[in-house]
């Protein structure tokens, strides 16, 4: 039932293959990212505004520990979707065995040197002042469930590669799920305060890896692996370490983007521009919700396909996710653009992180339309096995264009220099990505 079910994505038609890939996907990224946004209220409404800016500072070192997993759930899953599409079923199970522990074994010792290091990198990520302390507090309880959540990110990813996109919803919407519900008893309730929202936020990675390893022992999934699949070996290591390469070079550049928009932010505009750019990137987790689950939905097809050698269903992907994703992204920034008074509102009511956001959020998202193409592009690369021009493009937005820009515009016009520099950033690596996607589509997907 489980192969059965793997092979439709070589022949279901591909408007109701990707709905069907995609919907569970950006489901369970809305699910995430609406949970951050009322985490972000909670937190912002009975701790306050420097709690939200305290948190921030926290994210990029934990997201980027927990994306060791998912660039290994992501290079793995690659490896999955094209070994199924070449009936390779034990190449399929030996290399989730290798992500297991893989996993483990690098997100464990990172964690061991984050916690060292504590102090040094809270003030790096630019925790300074009255956030040092709420950061520091935040900072170390999340830290201790960080392997678990990056388990969660790696299998979720492997689950959507089987084609089982409805449980890997499941694995992203408990969590949470939960971890609204201990946000309010062990802020509002004990009133733990910061504490309370680092201990909501680790318990939920735990309901996560519960439910996954209650999937993979059951028998609704043909990946099963054996206590030898858990012995690494060293070709399948490479590969996956290539292809993840891409998904961690990401988030490594998300991290530091993180660190130096906030140290400018603080030295142009204090605590409160902090805050602005928290709720920010807040919206932009919820935004993108649909733009990821496309991205999401997309992969397995495209290297399912192009493993079995199915070259017009690849074409045939590639362009729908486009179209879908562009259509989706509009939408959003209309929405964005004529509510921005009001959203502020809605975190905090510090004055002056309300009067900065409205015209912050306008100018982050009114490039969001073209963002779609550069994610699917980046994808397309990825999906077939190519990791040095997936890694690329993926690093274009950010390394290339990004962080240049956010020291000449900043440096010119201080805060809002930082704002314009997300739109050019976003355009600009766009246009360079439909360039190499076009280029690669003409010359490798010829029937």
């Amino acid at each position: 039932m489980s192969r059965n079910y793997t092979e439709l994505l070589g022949t279901e038609p591909i408007p109701k293959l990707l709905v069907k890939q995609a919907l569970p996907a950006s489901i369970g990224i809305l699910v995430m990212s609406l949970n951050i946004l009322i985490d972000t209220i909670f937190v912002g409404q009975w701790i306050g505004s420097d709690a939200i800016a305290a948190i921030n500072v926290v994210l990029p070192v934990s997201f980027f520990i927990a994306a060791l997993g998912m660039s290994i759930g992501v290079g793995g899953a690659s490896i999955i979707s094209r070994a199924l599409g070449e009936k390779d079923y034990l190449k399929a199970v030996t290399t989730f065995g290798n992500q297991i522990t893989l996993t483990f074994l690098l997100t464990v010792s990172v964690v061991v040197f984050g916690l060292i290091f504590v102090d040094q990198a809270i003030v790096l990520f630019g925790g300074k002042g009255s956030l040092f302390s709420l950061a520091k507090t935040y900072y170390v309880i999340v830290l201790y469930g960080v392997p678990v959540l990056a388990f969660c990110m790696m299998s979720n990813n492997t689950i959507r590669a089987e084609g089982k996109p409805k449980n890997a919803m499941y694995a992203m919407l408990l969590p949470s799920v939960s971890n609204l519900l201990f946000d309010y008893l062990f802020i509002n309730v004990f009133d733990w305060g910061m504490m309370g929202a680092a201990w909501a936020t680790t318990l939920s990675y735990g309901v996560c890896a519960a439910y996954i390893i209650y999937f993979f022992l059951s028998k609704n999934t043909s990946l099963h692996p054996t206590l030898s699949a858990f012995n690494l070996k060293p070709l399948l290591i490479k590969e996956i370490s290539s292809l993840g390469s891409v998904t961690l070079a990401r988030q490594a550049m998300v991290s530091v983007t993180v660190l130096l928009v906030n140290n400018i932010l603080f030295s142009y505009g204090g605590e409160s521009s902090i805050a602005v750019y928290a709720i920010i990137s807040r919206m932009l987790m919820f935004a993108t919700f649909p733009i990821l689950g496309i991205t999401q939905g997309f992969l397995p097809i495209a290297g399912y396909n192009y493993g079995s050698k199915n070259i017009q269903r690849v074409r045939s992907v590639i362009n729908i996710s486009i179209r879908y994703a562009v259509f989706l992204a509009t939408l959003i920034f209309l929405f964005i653009f004529f509510f921005a008074e009001y959203i502020p509102g809605i975190f905090s009511k510090d004055s002056a992180v309300a009067a900065q956001t409205p015209l912050a959020l306008k100018y982050v998202f009114v490039a969001l339309p073209l963002v779609g193409i550069q994610l699917i592009g980046a994808a397309y690369f990825q999906a077939i096995g190519k990791a040095l021009p997936a890694l690329l493009l993926t690093l274009s937005r950010q390394g290339l264009f990004f962080i240049p820009l956010l020291f000449i515009l900043s440096n010119i016009y201080g805060v809002m220099g930082v704002w314009i520099a997300f739109p050019i950033a976003d355009v600009l690596s766009t246009v360079m990505t439909a360039y190499f996607l076009y280029r690669a589509v003409k010359k490798e997907l010829v029937d």
